[in-house]
C-alpha cells in the first residue's frame, strides 16, 4: 500500500513539471495530490496497513479501538498544517505589502533612477538592483519590477531579452542569502534550519560570486557592447509618482526588513513579525494622501483591500498543496534506519542517498541542478524531512544556496524565471542555448566558494 502513496506523488509531481505541455495550472495537481496522499494515508492507517510517524520520531500503529493512535495521527496532520500555514501567512503578508507599495507607485522611484546610455553600464545597474531588491522584496517581485523597467528603457525586444534573462540570474542569487528573498530560503528559515545571521554570514559571499561571474562574462559579450538610447519616462497618470510614493516605498521595504529583527528580539515565529509589518503598512496606507486633491471616492484605488485582490492566490494554494503532499510522505513509515528505528519515507530516502553518494556536498549540488528542472519548493520541503542536521549547519546553508541559485540554469527553474518568461515570452530553447551556461558558471563558482569557506577556512 505504501507504493500507492509514492505513485500518487510521482504522478502529481510529473503533472506539475509538465504544466506547460499539459496547459494545466500546477496548482490543480498539487491540491489533488495532497488530498489523495492524506486520504490514502488515513484509510491505510485506520485499516492497519501501515504506520505513521510524527516530527518527534514517535510511531503510531492503529489497533482495534486504539484512540491514542488515532489522536496521534490527527495531531501529526494538524502539526504539518500549522507549519505550512506559517509559510503561507508569511508569504501573504509580504506579497500584500509589495502590492500596497506598487499601488502607491513606490517602485517608480527606482525606475526613474536609471539613466545611462551604455549597454554594459545598464547591465550592471539592472543586475545590482535585482540582486539587492530580491533580498528585500523577494526574487519574484524584483524580477517583475525590473522587467517592467526594461520595457521602458529598451524598445528592441531582441536586446531586452538578454537583460531580462540576466535579471533572473541576479534576482535568484540575491534571494538566496536573505531569509525573505526566496520561498525556499523562507521555508528553511521558518523551519529553524537556518538563521538570518547564518545566511548573511556564510551564503552572501557565494551569492555575490554567483551574481558577478556571469555578469563579468556577459559584459564582454556582443549583446552588451555599445550604447543604447533610453526613452524619457512618460509623465502620464499611470506612471507619475504620487505624494505617497517615497513614503510607502521606504516604509514597506523597511517593515519587511524588520521581520528578521522582530524574530531575533521576540523569539516568535517569523509570520508574527510579518503580521505586525503588514498591520503597520496597512495603517499608514489608510490615512496617507497619495494626491493633492485626494477624496474619499479615490481611496479604493490605493487601499489594502485592492492590494489583497491583486495577490496571486493560485501560488499560495500551490504551496499549500505541495507542502502538505511532502508532509504526507514524511509521515508515512516506509522502512527502518541503519540503527533499526522506523523512519518516514523522506528520511529513508536520505539514508539510501547517503549510501549511494557518501559525499553530502555532491548530493546538495545535484539538488541545485535538479531545482532547474523541477520545482525547488518540493525539493527543499523534502530535504527538510530527510535530514536532521542542527541549525545553521553546512548542510542547510548549502541547500539554501543551491536551491536558490540552481534554478537559474533553466528559464522554468525558478519563480523569477517563469515570471520573466511570461512577461517577455522568452523561448525555452533560446535561454538554454544563450543563458544556461552563464547561469551554470555562476552557480558552480558560488558553490566552490561556499565549500572553500565552509570546509576549509571557517568550520
Amino acid at each position: 500500500m505504501e507504493s500507492i502513496i509514492i505513485l500518487i506523488f510521482v504522478f502529481g509531481y510529473l503533472s506539475i513539471t509538465l504544466e506547460h505541455p499539459l496547459r494545466l495550472d500546477k496548482t490543480v495537481p498539487a491540491l489533488i495530490m495532497a488530498s489523495l496522499i492524506w486520504a490514502v494515508l488515513a484509510v491505510g492507517f485506520h485499516s492497519g496497513w501501515f504506520d505513521v510517524i510524527d516530527t518527534h520520531e514517535m510511531v503510531f500503529s492503529f489497533g482495534e479501538g486504539d484512540h491514542h493512535a488515532s489522536e496521534g495521527f490527527n495531531n501529526t496532520l494538524l502539526h504539518h498544517l500549522g507549519k505550512t500555514a506559517e509559510i503561507l501567512i508569511f508569504l501573504i503578508g509580504a506579497m500584500t505589502i509589495v502590492e500596497i507599495i506598487d499601488l502607491h507607485r513606490g517602485f517608480e522611484i527606482l525606475k526613474q533612477a536609471v539613466n545611462t546610455k551604455s549597454k554594459r553600464r545598464l547591465l550592471w545597474i539592472i543586475g545590482i538592483l535585482a540582486f539587492i531588491l530580491s533580498a528585500i522584496i523577494d526574487n519574484l517581485t524584483a524580477t517583475i519590477v525590473l522587467v517592467t523597467l526594461l520595457r521602458k528603457l529598451i524598445t528592441k525586444k531582441e536586446e531586452r531579452l538578454w537583460y531580462a534573462a540576466m535579471v533572473v540570474i541576479a534576482a535568484n542569487a540575491g534571494g538566496a542569502w536573505s531569509p525573505i528573498g526566496d520561498v525556499t530560503t523562507t521555508m528553511l528559515w521558518i523551519a529553524n534550519k537556518v538563521t538570518a545571521m547564518g545566511l548573511i554570514k556564510y551564503v552572501v559571499l557565494p551569492s555575490i560570486v554567483c551574481f558577478i561571474v556571469p555578469f563579468v562574462i556577459a559584459s564582454y559579450m556582443k549583446p552588451f557592447r555599445g550604447n543604447i538610447y533610453t526613452e524619457e519616462l512618460e509623465d502620464d497618470m499611470d506612471q507619475r509618482r504620487l505624494l505617497s510614493s517615497k513614503t510607502m516605498l521606504f516604509l514597506g521595504l523597511g517593515m519587511i526588513v524588520s521581520v528578521p529583527i522582530f524574530k531575533t528580539v521576540t523569539h516568535l515565529p517569523p509570520y508574527i513579525g510579518m503580521m505586525f509589518a503588514l498591520g503597520v503598512v496597512w495603517l499608514v496606507s489608510e490615512y496617507i494622501h497619495p494626491e493633492e486633491d485626494f477624496t474619499e471616492s479615490q481611496r479604493h484605488k490605493y487601499s489594502a483591500h485592492k492590494a489583497l485582490s491583486r495577490i496571486e492566490i493560485s501560488s499560495i494554494l500551490f504551496f499549500l498543496g505541495i507542502l502538505m503532499a511532502v508532509a504526507g510522505l514524511e509521515s508515512l513509515v516506509f522502512g527502518t534506519s541503519l540503527t533499526g528505528e522506523d523512519v518516514g519515507t523522506l528520511r529513508y530516502l536520505a539514508e539510501v542517498l547517503q549510501g549511494a553518494i557518501p559525499n553530502e556536498d555532491v548530493v546538495v549540488i545535484l539538488l541545485g541542478v535538479l531545482s532547474a528542472i523541477i520545482d525547488n519548493v518540493p525539493l527543499v520541503a523534502a530535504s527538510i524531512g530527510m535530514y536532521e542536521s542542527p541549525t545553521d549547519s553546512i548542510l542547510w546553508l548549502f541547500i539554501a544556496y543551491s536551491a536558490g541559485t540552481g534554478g537559474s540554469m533553466l528559464i522554468i527553474g525558478s519563480a523569477a524565471g517563469v515570471a520573466a518568461m511570461g512577461m517577455e515570452r522568452i523561448d525555452f530553447i533560446w535561454y538554454l542555448k544563450k543563458i544556461a551556461w552563464l547561469a551554470f558558471a555562476g552557480f558552480i563558482s558560488g558553490a566552490l566558494v561556499f565549500l572553500l569557506f565552509a570546509r576549509v577556512l571557517m568550520w
